[in-house]
């Protein structure tokens, strides 16, 4: 707890920030209320048709599997929400079936489980679908272990699968209604995403719709390149879509080089890219009708040039489907990607060093429940896995709020299963919790853990008939979980006392001094900086030099993007990780701000404005390899003086002032 003064000389104490941070809903959209509906459903359906056969176990197996697709369904496009839904439910049905097999058996079980969740570790580092499967592989052993299963062995993989893929039905049956193809909407908010940031170029809002920009690239062309892929880069459908992503990318470049400038764009150029957004979306073809102002500089040459080519593109009905650039590269073959993600499963440190900490966590409380008699012994297990999964913050505060969650969902779970008996009363009521699950999910780790627990409680209540009795136990259950997890998967975890943010920062910092010796260095890249580093690169003229600073600044804002998550993570951390954080997050700040002004003097040369000094450009790349090597070298801010000459009034001028700005950035007073 914090103590701060009133007005009046008393002393208040407040919770401290990081806990706030996770209390406060993090979402204010709309109730989405198709994905309600679809919840209430999906688990309440299985629950009516058990009770009508006589098997309410039955259905609440069913039901669960329902529940882990409910909770994977988190994709737009429905070819991605297939492989999202389906995908982890095979390996849930594996995690179930081989819970059953151990269940009952003692240290075996315990030995089981935790190689599995060294498996399930390993697996969450490849990506998000893997991530899920790895959870649910785990989950489901944990429950199999946990709880007698119906015989014979193969009736629960099955009846969870059966859960998944009724949801997976419900989710498709608005497929065939829907005029527009997801990955069009998608590319169509991207162009939406792109009108705000030149709205805003100039103003404080920008560099806000900046990071939108860069989400909304990275969603889109992960969306329509791993499409494409399927299609072997000939769907003219794909090359449109493609066509169109790419021919976007000169005005996120444009848009820095008016900012930089501090000029203000007429609202007539933000309006005419929302309509080539609504063009897009709707497919149309024609000659575009632009009205729009003369430029007067190389900066709006820029945005006038690229928003010209991009009407052009956007209204084109068929492009070539051999002459489109895929600008980050076409997808490798499905089998040399399986053969790259087992070799950084197999020989990654970080892939290792999680999958460890995983299972030495769910190995303890597997040992405790083993050695002490503790009711339902499973949800400890259930609870360490939670709380380590990676993709909700730090674990420090997720144990935390794991906790708080689990407090809220029992109040809410206590006078159900005091009040409803089991029985045909629990369907209305699964229909009413089920919809809380989508509508907190958003909101925050701690109001989906609130929805979660009551619907778990309530099916696991159907399986071994615990009824009130299970309230109190599962909250001591819930906080031994995670004061293991705190002990042993934070307090004495080295990376929880040094997070390696600043090591990754310095990473992408080199990267940007090779962004600037392929903006403007003659023969690129002199490959001794960045961990890209040992390729030439072309000169600063000609498509192919262009092409190659394209996929070098997508990598790095991909990088930038990566970086600012690991961060935001690191501030929900307690003192001293998270104030370290708070110390170093200027410095991401002042590196987005490099990278833009590198584009935006790039921008200018190729509109007009002189090519800058060699002897100026090696200084600043001089200078930002140094302050990669001084955040390697160091966990605290040290202010670095920095002082590069040059022409005030040419165009690399915005450049050197953020280079220097962010080496002059320091770490505060303790």
């Amino acid at each position: 707890m914090i103590q701060t003064e009133t007005g009046n000389g008393r002393r208040r104490t407040t919770p401290p920030t990081w806990l706030l941070s996770g209390l406060r809903p993090q979402s204010t959209a709309a109730v989405p209320w198709a994905a309600v509906v679809r919840a209430s459903i999906a688990l309440a359906v299985p629950l009516a048709v058990g009770f009508a056969l006589g098997r309410p176990a039955y259905g609440a197996l069913v039901s669960m599997g329902a529940l882990s697709g409910v909770i994977g369904d988190t994709a737009d496009a429905y070819r991605m929400r297939i492989i999202n839904i389906a995908v982890p439910q095979l390996f849930g049905a594996l995690g179930i079936m081989l819970g059953t097999l151990v269940y009952g058996t003692g240290w075996v079980a315990v030995a089981a489980l935790t190689l599995l969740g060294l498996v399930s570790g390993m697996m969450s580092t490849i990506g998000a679908v893997a991530s899920v499967s790895g959870l649910l592989l785990l989950l489901n052993a944990v429950v199999g272990a946990g709880l007698p299963m119906p015989e014979p062995w193969w009736v629960a993989p099955l009846l969870l699968t059966v859960g998944g893929l009724f949801v997976l039905a419900l989710t498709l049956l608005a497929w065939p209604l829907r005029g527009k193809l997801p990955e069009r909407v998608t590319v169509a908010g991207t162009y939406l995403a792109v009108a705000d940031l030149l709205a805003a170029a100039g103003g404080d809002a920008y560099e806000e719709r900046r990071q939108a920009v860069t989400q909304s690239l990275n969603t889109s062309y992960d969306l329509i390149l791993a499409r494409r892929a399927r299609y072997h880069g000939r769907s003219n459908a794909m090359v449109r879509l493609l066509a169109q992503l790419n021919v976007v990318i000169p005005l996120v470049e444009a848009a820095p080089a008016v900012h930089v400038r501090g000029i203000r764009l007429p609202d007539a150029i933000p309006e005419a890219v929302r309509e080539l957004a609504a063009a897009v979306e709707e497919s149309r073809t024609g000659h575009p009708e632009l009205s729009l102002p003369a430029p007067d500089s190389p900066a709006t040459r820029a945005v006038d040039s690229a928003l010209r080519h991009a009407a052009t593109v956007v209204h084109k009905a068929d492009p070539d489907p051999y002459n489109v650039d895929d600008r980050l590269g076409r997808p490798a073959a499905l089998g040399v990607r399986v053969r790259r993600t087992v070799r950084s499963v197999l020989f990654t440190g970080a892939s290792w060093r999680y999958g460890l900490r995983l299972a030495l966590c769910l190995g303890l409380a597997q040992a405790l429940t083993s050695l002490i008699p503790v009711p339902r012994s499973y949800w400890v297990a259930l609870t360490v896995t939670f709380v380590l999964k990676p993709d909700f913050g730090s674990v420090f505060s997720r144990a935390v709020l794991r906790a708080v969650g689990t407090a809220a969902g029992l109040v809410i779970a206590a006078p159900v299963l005091a009040a409803v008996p089991i029985g045909w009363w629990d369907v209305p009521v699964m229909v009413l919790l089920a919809a809380l699950i989508p509508t907190f999910t958003a909101k925050g780790y701690a109001f989906q853990t609130a929805a979660i627990t009551p619907v778990i409680l309530l099916l696991s209540d159907l399986l071994n008939r615990g009824g009130f009795d299970l309230v109190w136990p599962r909250f001591l259950d819930s906080l031994i979980g995670c004061a293991i997890v705190l002990v042993a998967g934070y307090l004495l975890w080295p990376e929880s006392w040094h997070a390696r943010v600043g090591h990754r920062l310095a990473d992408v910092v080199a990267d940007v001094a090779d962004y600037v010796a392929y903006a403007f260095e003659p023969g690129g890249r002199r490959g001794d900086g960045g961990r890209h580093g040992g390729a030439q690169g072309p000169g600063s003229g000609g498509e192919g030099d262009r092409a190659e600073r394209l996929r070098a600044r997508r990598r790095i804002y991909r990088d930038l993007s990566v970086v600012r998550s690991e961060f935001q993570r690191a501030l929900t951390e307690p003192p001293p990780v998270g104030t370290r954080a708070t110390a170093w997050w200027p410095l991401v700040v002042a590196v987005e701000r490099i990278v833009d002004a590198t584009t935006a003097a790039r921008v200018r040369v190729d509109h007009g404005a002189p090519e800058p000094p060699a002897e100026e450009v090696a200084e600043i790349r001089r200078q930002l390899l140094q302050l990669a090597d001084g955040i390697r070298a160091s966990e605290i801010l040290v202010e670095v003086r920095a002082e590069l000459p040059g022409d005030e009034e040419g165009v690399l001028a915005p450049l050197r002032r953020e280079v220097a700005a962010a080496r002059a950035i320091a770490s505060p007073q303790p």
